[in-house]
């Protein structure tokens, strides 16, 4: 059954018409008056509904019942994302939210190809939003984790707050300590794991310095030199892979 982002309030009995993405998908998809479908807002479950309306561009349903269904990851992992260069930044939105990434961060590095700033790296941010929502239809994710604007590293070091959640830097270092050793250390819980890594090139000297500065651990992924994006996704995977051995060992309450 076809699954659609509806930036609408949804709710249980109402009528609506779709805004103009979700229609467009449903016209793409073909469907006609009577078929299902499932609806998801982002505010939490997803929901049956009806299409009742087909026009030239707009597309009405009937809402039914909701389901509370959540399919989150058990420890909130935010990556921050020294951005890669041509379509691999998309790719890498795409995969990362089909894992259950918590929210992306892009930033603009020393060693960056792209290099975004103003309206460009506005339009940016919206595509990337877009990949996140077809990535959460097509995973079964009901909840879209933001893509939050772009800004240049130093900038964006400056502006965190006091460190709540672990936090991991990709790096090639000698004092690098191991993913699992590291983030078991760090801790699973609280406000869960941010992970800086750099684009291809990885950060320079400074950055490192500056990241380190702002309690960022360096954490080794392996002696093999992985592209950036692959980087992330590794991180990711293995993060959450102990946040859900963590979670199924976790006493009864």
């Amino acid at each position: 059954m076809p699954r659609i982002h509806c930036s609408e309030p949804l709710a249980p009995g109402r009528s609506l018409a779709l805004p103009a993405g979700a229609a467009r998908h449903v016209q793409v998809l073909r469907l006609q008056p009577g078929d299902a479908l499932t609806l998801f807002d982002g505010r939490g479950g997803e929901y049956a509904a009806t299409v009742q309306r087909m026009g030239r561009s707009e597309v009405e349903v009937q809402v039914g019942a909701h389901d509370p269904v959540e399919r989150e990851a058990a420890l909130a992992v935010h990556l921050a994302i020294g951005m890669p260069a041509n379509e691999r930044m998309d790719w890498l939105v795409e995969k990362a939210v089909e894992m259950g990434v918590a929210s992306l961060q892009p930033l603009v590095t020393a060693h960056g190809v792209l290099r975004l700033a103003g309206e460009r790296a506005q339009k940016k941010q919206a595509h990337w939003q877009a990949v996140a929502v077809a990535a959460c239809e097509q995973c079964g994710r009901n909840r879209v984790p933001p893509v939050h604007a772009v800004l240049p590293l130093a900038a964006w070091l400056d502006a965190l707050p006091a460190a709540a959640q672990a936090r991991l830097l990709l790096a090639f270092a000698p004092d690098a300590r191991p993913l699992s050793v590291l983030a078991t250390a760090a801790g699973l819980a609280g406000q869960g794991v941010l992970v800086l890594g750099g684009p291809e090139g990885g950060l320079n000297v400074q950055e490192e310095a500056a990241a380190r500065a702002r309690g960022f651990q360096p954490v080794s992924l392996g002696p093999r030199v992985l592209r950036s994006e692959t980087a992330q996704l590794t991180a990711l995977a293995g993060l959450l892979a102990l946040g859900e051995s963590r979670a199924s060992v976790a006493p009864a309450v």
